[in-house]
């Protein structure tokens, strides 16, 4: 049979490479300073763009679609050409991906620290940088389908039926999660609100950890794992029952990420369930990785690749079996808005998705530079202290986790709060937070050492940059018998919409009660739309960031409505675009705060968290008491909001300044009667009046409305 004659391109695999490794250490570093800003407050420098609120969510991006984005599309470049024996569909749109996908993380660099944000977690960047990712993610799309068609391999390898569930997937979650009103160039309101805003973003985060962090790292698996140890795959048909089973599970299990919260109990059930049916297959695949390596054992004791990606696999089991337990209500009802979830969270971004990826370039850079590795001295240098700081990582935060749970929870023989000053909570685990920024900063030394290596692997070498290759032509031919599975991979089109109905059904299964029947969210007539400065102020406490350290979800537990106030009921939220129930509480829930203090201890709390909380580890914010509330901006807010929903009557936008304006004036002469003097047009003033409108829709047993008239009176 006649070969053909054609070149895999290895330098979009080395510009991909390059784009993971320094932006991996961008995003490590982001951080490093967002865990020392824990415990030592001073390094948010008391600068805007600084803060935790600000610069976390920059950490979480990088480090998801920067550095693993960057390494999955390095790895699939590379594994995909070979793996189909052709050169990629265009080095057009190869190019078009590598420096649109870099623009976008670029944009996203700027946006989030100037405050430009959805605040929904994993997905903050904004409708124009949303609408920039759906079309480049399209490019991708095209260009790997394309090559799959053009192929000169019959069969499609089961690396690529990960790629192919990731690239369906991950269109489908973002482009229905970042359906969003625009209120200008860089401010929009989400499309869905409360309890329906929730579900779509959790099934959005938890599938974003599914189908970004998990299936094409399988892939990835798949492919390098084997030819690092120079073996074939432990069993093919695990593989089937590996892939079709998790994609078709995985989708249903975002709702546990909101028990015991205001969702419907057969939203949170449904999750639960689905979550603990994830661990058989999750461990299928564990089991087929690590079972992969029977026979070369001895050679994991030596080569520092395959050390990476044994640990890389073991994490990825200790994370996924980790995830179906804290879906568990009682373990969920421990764990959850601790410091436990970050630990669980890292050990399958430090462990799976970074081991793979340092093992996998560790693989790849020598191949394609065609040398050796610098130093298997470094690189085991690397695997040890990038271990070491995992442990040094986790183990902390696991005990935080559980120390703030058990002291939220501890109850007096009297049956009062133990402690009942969230505060205590935080300065106990601050010696933990300390601990974790150790493990990171010997993590990104080990980062940092790899970079030397690759660097010095590179120089030593020269980039093959279109390495011959050769194969014949793929053949038509009638199939005749075969594995069932076998007929699937060698049609791709039927394969990938085989592929998007298995993942389409949980959404619309789980989406379709919640939007149409109304009963899952009761209405409260009590319940009315922000006013005209609440907006601002709600929108400032999202740029700030505040909703990732504080949660505003009062749950039905006896320690929380003590401390808290009324748990939070789903028509509570009818207005709000975006939801802010938040995820992580370093600070105390804010659901019940409105009425709770006069405006003039959130005025110098905001000034200075200490001189309110002594040991606060908050940031301090002085450039609210210097900047003014857009108010120009307000209509169109209003008019944005009315399209996505809230009931606010037509031309309400042409006397919302004015009435902005008398409730501004309200707060203003509540602060000078305590000797605080501000101007009215002042964010801060737009923050109090959101704070103490906060819970106050309902009557809350035991609290008193004393500012009642500062945040009521204007309104609609």
């Amino acid at each position: 049979m006649e070969l053909e004659k054609f070149s895999y391109d290895n330098k979009i695999v080395k510009y991909f490479a390059i784009a993971t490794v320094v932006f991996g250490i961008v995003g490590m570093l982001v951080g490093l300073t967002a865990a020392i800003q824990l415990f030592y407050p001073i390094f948010n420098f008391d600068l805007q763009y600084t803060t935790f609120g600000r610069i976390r969510p920059l950490h979480t991006n990088a480090v998801i679609f920067a550095f693993v984005g960057n390494a999955m599309f390095a790895g699939v470049y590379y594994s995909l050409q070979r793996l189909l024996k052709a050169r990629m569909l265009s080095d057009t749109l190869s190019w078009i991906h590598f420096w649109g996908w870099q623009l976008i993380i670029v944009a996203a660099a700027i946006t989030l620290p100037l405050g430009f944000t959805s605040s929904k977690e994993y997905a903050e960047l904004e409708w124009p940088i949303d609408i920039a990712i759906a079309l480049i993610w399209v490019v991708f799309g095209i260009n790997m389908i394309g090559t799959i068609l053009k192929r000169r391999e019959r069969h499609m390898y089961v690396a690529i039926w990960f790629y192919i569930a990731t690239f369906v997937t991950v269109a489908v979650l973002h482009i229905f999660n970042s359906f969003a009103w625009p209120v200008s160039l860089f401010k929009s309101y989400s499309a869905f609100a409360g309890v329906q805003d929730a579900l779509v973003q959790w099934w959005y985060g938890h599938n974003a950890v599914a189908f970004f962090l998990t299936t094409p790292f399988l892939g990835l698996m798949y492919y390098y794992l084997p030819k690092a140890a120079n073996r074939p795959v432990y069993s093919y048909k695990l593989s089937i029952i590996h892939f079709w089973s998790l994609i078709f599970i995985y989708i249903w299990a975002g709702p546990h990420h909101l028990l015991y919260t205001s969702l419907p109990n057969w939203a949170q059930s449904l999750g639960t369930v689905f979550s603990i049916m994830l661990l058989a297959p999750s461990w299928g695949g564990m089991l087929n990785g690590l079972l992969t390596l029977r026979g070369a054992w001895d050679r994991v004791r030596e080569d520092a690749v395959l050390k990476f990606m044994v640990v890389a696999v073991t994490a990825y089991g200790m994370s996924t079996f980790e995830g179906p337990m804290l879906s568990l209500k009682n373990v969920n009802a421990i764990a959850h808005f601790t410091d436990w979830i970050i630990a669980h969270v890292h050990i399958g971004g430090l462990g799976w998705n970074g081991f793979l990826t340092f093992g996998m370039l560790y693989w790849m850079i020598p191949r394609i530079y065609g040398t050796k590795l610098f130093s298997d001295k470094l690189a085991n240098f690397h695997f040890w202290i990038g271990t070491l700081g995992i442990i040094f990582y986790a183990l902390p935060l696991y005990w935080a986790g559980i120390t703030q749970s058990l002291m939220w929870k501890q109850f007096t023989e009297d049956g009062f709060l133990q402690y009942p000053n969230f505060l205590e909570t935080v300065t106990q685990i601050v010696p933990m937070y300390m601990l974790r920024a150790v493990g990171g900063l010997l993590y990104i030394i080990g980062v940092l050492v790899m970079a030397y290596n690759l660097v010095k692997t590179a120089y030593a070498g020269k980039l093959i940059a279109n390495e011959p290759a050769e194969a014949p032509a793929l053949e038509k031919r009638e199939i005749v018998g075969g594995h069932w599975h076998a007929v699937l991979e060698r049609k791709p089109i039927i394969f990938t919409s085989l592929a998007l109905v298995a993942i389409l059904i949980g959404g619309v299964i789980e989406f379709v009660p919640a939007f149409l029947i109304k009963s899952n969210v009761p209405t409260i007539a009590s319940v009315k739309p922000y006013t005209p400065l609440e907006l601002h102020g709600r929108d400032i406490y999202i740029r700030e960031g505040c909703n990732t350290c504080h949660s505003q979800m009062v749950r039905p537990f006896r320690e929380e409505t003590e401390r808290y106030g009324e748990y939070s009921k789903a028509g509570e939220f009818v207005y709000d675009h975006p939801f802010l129930w938040g995820s992580k509480r370093t600070g105390p829930d804010l659901h019940r705060v409105g009425a709770k203090y006069p405006d003039s201890w959130h005025f110098n709390h905001m000034l200075d968290p200490t001189s309110m909380s002594p040991g606060s580890i908050m940031p301090r914010y002085p450039w609210l008491f210097e900047q003014q509330v857009d108010a120009d901006l307000t209509p169109a807010m209003i008019s944005a909001l009315r399209h996505v929903g809230v009931p606010y009557e037509e031309g309400f936008e042409d006397q919302a300044n004015a009435l902005m304006s008398k409730q501004a004036a309200l707060i203003a002469t509540n602060l000078k009667k305590d000797g605080i003097e501000i101007a009215p047009e002042a964010e801060i003033i737009a923050l109090i009046a959101y704070l103490q409108r906060l819970g106050t829709d309902i009557k809350v047993k035991g609290v008193a409305n004393q500012n009642v008239s500062s945040t009521q009176e204007g309104g609609n």
